[in-house]
Parts: structure tokens; C-alpha cells; sequence
């Protein structure tokens, strides 16, 4: 048994929070001593293994550090050290274009880490809302908890005494949910900003807007030119003449004479006289009158 078992065993186990968990059962170690899993007994949740590097001794008491906690911090660690190389690798090629070439072998292998680190970050992201969750349930049974208790504190169910205890004990279990999701929802705000550097840093450089502007003029497409110069003002004096100057106009066409114009009206109608010729059954008629 190594020192570090000596020092650990027997001792309570509280969370990062002051919330007592158990007390320390035993460890199980490797070949060389070193300790893999320490046993911590939890009472009704029966003995529990968790590992070695969630543990920090101080004093009499171990403090148990959450696993989500532990990756998250991992990988926002590697991240950072990543994106603070590739930095400096492309300071380093702009700087010296000579080095582009040995330098393209380390940037690939920062790429390649970068993916993995994705990969991690997605399986980290899963376990952040799972215990969320996990925090939104405790968060309703302590408040449902209290609020119980104060109901049966009102009708005479059960003393003040047990009712402050609970709101105390209930009250301290809200304080510490609440600063657990609000230490997950920094880490996922840490997580996201690193996140927008990645894509900054990786991003293909955007064109300038007025390079962008000159090869969008510069196309083969047939466009119309337009005259930029204005035309010169003619330099020969215009001579005024000093008359008036007369419309000429189109001679207008003479009215017809009245030789010219012929209109056919329709003759009156004639009397009918004694000289007026006749047909032949007329004169007859006529005479026959003249004779009665």
C-alpha cells in the first residue's frame, strides 16, 4: 500500500459543492502503485468506483470533481494550445514566404488535431445537457420538497423546527444546482468561442471588396462604352445676318375658278303649258277638253 492510500482511505468524500457523497472504502491500483479507481461507500447507492483523477485531497476531505468538468477543461486546454500554434505558424510563413513549404507538413498535422478535437467536443456537448437535465430534476424535487413541508407546516402536520430544517437543507441543495449549471453554461460559452476562432483561422480569405469589384468589370461580356469625353465647341464665328431671315414656306395652292368647278344641281320642274311639248295621248286629251 503506497501513501497515497494511506492518506485517502477513511476520509469523507463531498463534492465540489460541500454536499457529503460517502467515505472512502478503499483503492485499486496498478503494477507500478500508482492508484487507477478509488471505492468511496455512498451509503444506500452502494459502493461506488470512481477514478482517481476526479479526486483532489485537501485536509480531511476529498473533493470529488465531476467528469464533465475534467473533459471539458481537457479539451479547452488542447484547443487553445492548437489555435495559438497555428497562429504563430502563419505569422511565421507571412513573415518568411521561404518557409511555406516546411511549414505546410506542421499546419496539416494542426488540421488533423483540430478534427479530432471536434469529435471530442461533440460527445462532451451531449454529456453538458445530459446533466442539465440531470440538474433541472434535482432543481424541481428540492423546490417541490420545500414547498411540501411548508404546506405541512401550515396545517400542523409538523413542527417549525422541521420545517426550517427542510427549507435549509432544500434551500442549500437549490444554491447548489444553481451554481452548477451556471459553471456548464460558461463552459459551453467557451466551448462556442472557441469554436468561432477555429472557423476564423481555417476560413479561406475572403477577396477584397474592390479587387471583387474590378474582376466583376473586367468580364468578357460584351458591354456598351460609354463616352467619357465631351464634344469640342466649334471654333469658326457664326456670322448673324443682319435681316431678318424669312420662313421659307410651301406656297400654298390657289382656289379653283368657277370654269374650274362644275356642280350638277337638278333642274326645277317645269309648267306645263300649251307650248310645252307633249306626247301624243296629251295633245289629244287637250283637245278633246277645248271641244266640250
Amino acid at each position: 500500500m503506497t501513501q497515497d492510500d494511506i492518506e485517502i482511505i477513511g476520509k469523507n468524500v463531498k463534492d465540489m459543492y460541500g454536499t457529503f457523497m460517502g467515505k472512502v472504502a478503499g483503492t485499486i491500483t496498478d503494477i507500478d502503485g500508482s492508484i487507477q479507481s478509488v471505492g468511496v461507500d455512498c451509503g444506500s447507492q452502494g459502493l461506488q468506483q470512481i477514478q482517481y483523477e476526479q479526486l483532489v485531497v485537501q485536509g480531511d476531505v476529498v473533493i470529488y470533481i465531476p467528469k464533465w468538468r475534467l473533459d471539458s477543461q481537457r479539451l479547452i486546454r488542447e484547443k487553445q494550445l492548437t489555435l495559438r500554434r497555428l497562429k504563430a505558424l502563419i505569422d511565421i510563413v507571412s513573415e518568411n514566404d521561404d518557409m511555406k513549404e516546411d511549414a505546410e507538413i506542421i499546419h496539416e498535422k494542426y488540421k488533423s488535431k483540430l478534427v479530432s478535437l471536434d469529435e471530442t467536443e461533440s460527445e462532451i456537448k451531449a454529456k453538458l445537457e445530459a446533466r442539465l437535465t440531470e440538474l433541472d430534476e434535482q432543481m424541481k424535487s428540492a423546490k417541490m420538497l420545500s414547498f411540501d413541508a411548508k404546506v405541512q407546516f401550515k396545517s400542523n402536520e409538523i413542527s417549525e423546527e422541521t420545517f426550517e430544517t427542510v427549507k435549509s437543507c432544500t434551500t442549500e441543495v437549490i444554491e447548489h444546482v444553481t451554481h452548477e449549471v451556471s459553471e456548464i453554461e460558461n463552459v459551453k460559452s467557451r466551448i462556442a468561442d472557441l469554436e468561432l476562432e477555429v472557423q476564423e483561422i481555417t476560413a479561406p480569405p475572403t477577396p477584397d471588396i474592390q479587387e471583387s469589384a474590378v474582376s466583376y468589370l473586367e468580364t468578357n461580356e460584351p458591354q456598351q462604352v460609354v463616352q467619357t469625353s465631351l464634344p469640342e465647341a466649334p471654333t469658326e464665328p457664326v456670322t448673324t445676318p443682319s435681316e431678318p431671315i424669312e420662313a421659307s414656306a410651301a406656297p400654298m395652292p390657289e382656289p379653283p375658278t368657277e370654269s374650274e368647278v362644275t356642280f350638277a344641281f337638278p333642274e326645277p320642274p317645269q309648267q306645263v303649258t300649251a307650248e310645252t311639248p307633249k306626247d301624243d295621248n296629251d295633245n289629244d286629251w287637250l283637245a278633246r277638253m277645248e271641244a266640250q
